[in-house]
């Protein structure tokens, strides 16, 4: 389970990532009191938050042009330290007092362009740090590492803002993003191909949209999780708290969503030890599940359903989430990886913005249980198309011999593997963004 981590250049990339998630646990609840304390106004929150997330959008695509034809390493560093400028900017702007809703519109939105910059190249960094057989677990223990420092940064984030106020909340965020930089020098792999500079930027994204449409599978399942994230998005945080301020209360919908993530480390766990051919089908099949806590909050909102479905929820979203990375990264030539990634995030992310804003007055028009039912509805159709294609139940996990795609950098302790240093190149959730 654990031998990715004889790879040096693996557990450096899973410390970065790992430093990433402390800071991401701790930035939204700073950046969201900074706000409040400001302006006391929701709606300029929405804003600084919705520039970021448009940014995010509207530049992945290109981050995954980047991530092919750079060294991933230098993306990563790169765009770590440009986090860290930009949230310290933040930062000091809140602790003197001169913080303004442009100025916090601004660096939000470099932010957004920043970490969009990053994500294709995280994604696509973890199979070039471990051989083809490791995929699997490594991907497993990425994510157990993050789910568990998304954990502590929350508690960490609430930790400072009540104890020396949201502006310190941003500084530790910023040192997140400065010390995840230095993780990720020790992340040496396989440089793109020299050629790849030489191509332009429409050539490539033409290349990598005919690699992500290339593969039923793919396509089929980011479709269905551009209708599934929109779903859940909409009824689990925009209805969920508005069910759990006239039911089970606050605190207790906050105990509810640490139930999820706690899930999501148990099923980091089983996705280590899961060895099954048709590892993409239980992953999907898993993602009936998500349709629990919309069931749970519109017949029965009491704290004993939801935190037992938010458990559910967390542990199947695992089983997806590593099924898709090894699955991604054992079929997609690694030189094409990040785009077809950024492809997968455009897809995934694109229809969020909609569900947040189409459930509020839906749920005005046909009351907020029928909408969170409806919403269930949608995600077990959207499994359900998924699982119509026969690629997606038919697509076999396998350790596919591609000496290209294979570890270079040595591995530490006298361990299996690899030949000599490459040039440097190194996730962000490198999570996919199809989970939600």
């Amino acid at each position: 389970m654990f031998a990715p981590l004889r790879y040096a250049a693996f557990r450096y990339l899973a410390a970065g990532r790992m430093v990433n998630m402390l800071g991401n646990g701790v930035a939204p609840i700073a950046l969201a009191f900074a706000v409040l304390d400001l302006t006391g106004s929701v709606r300029d929150l929405g804003l600084v938050v919705g520039a970021r997330s448009l940014m995010n959008v509207l530049f992945v695509l290109f981050g995954g042009v980047v991530a092919d034809r750079i060294p991933r390493r230098m993306v990563l560093v790169g765009s770590n330290l440009l986090g860290a400028l930009t949230q310290a900017a933040v930062a000091a702007l809140v602790l003197t007092g001169t913080a303004a809703i442009p100025l916090l519109l601004a660096l939000s939105a470099a932010n957004g362009i920043v970490s969009a910059l990053a994500q294709p190249a995280s994604a696509a960094a973890t199979p070039q740090t471990v051989p083809p057989q490791l995929i699997q677990p490594a991907s497993a223990l990425i994510r157990l590492g993050m789910n568990a420092s998304m954990i502590g940064g929350a508690a960490l984030g609430g930790l400072l803002v009540a104890a020396v106020g949201p502006g310190w909340g941003l500084a530790a965020d910023a040192l997140a993003f400065a010390v995840a930089a230095i993780a990720f020098l020790g992340v040496r792999v396989a440089a793109p191909p020299a050629g790849r500079a030489r191509t332009s930027v429409v050539a490539d994204l033409r290349e990598g949209w005919t690699e992500f449409t290339a593969r039923t599978w793919v396509w089929v399942v980011v479709l269905g999780f551009m209708v599934l994230n929109a779903a859940l998005v909409g009824g689990v945080h925009v209805l969920g708290p508005a069910v759990a301020d006239a039911t089970i209360g606050r605190g207790a919908w906050g105990v509810v969503l640490a139930a999820e993530t706690a899930g999501m480390v148990v099923g980091g766990l089983i996705a280590l030890r899961i060895r099954v051919r048709r590892l993409l089908l239980l992953g999907v099949a898993c993602m009936f599940a998500e349709s629990f806590l919309l069931l749970g909050l519109a017949l029965a909102p009491t704290i004993a359903v939801l935190v037992t479905a938010g458990v559910a929820v967390g542990l199947a979203v695992e089983q997806f989430a590593v099924a898709w990375d090894t699955s991604i990264a054992q079929h997609v030539p690694a030189d094409r990886l990040a785009r077809v990634y950024s492809y997968d995030m455009l897809g995934s992310w694109v229809a969020i913005p909609l569900g947040q804003v189409a459930v509020g007055p839906l749920a005005a028009a046909v009351g907020t249980r029928a909408t969170l039912l409806l919403l269930a509805a949608l995600v077990v159709l959207s499994v359900l198309g998924m699982l119509a294609s026969r690629d997606v139940r038919r697509l076999r996990a396998v350790a596919p011999a591609r000496a290209a795609d294979a570890v270079l950098a040595e591995p530490a302790d006298g361990g299996p593997g690899g030949g000599g240093l490459g040039g440097g190149s190194a996730t962000a959730p490198a999570e996919s963004a199809t989970p939600a």
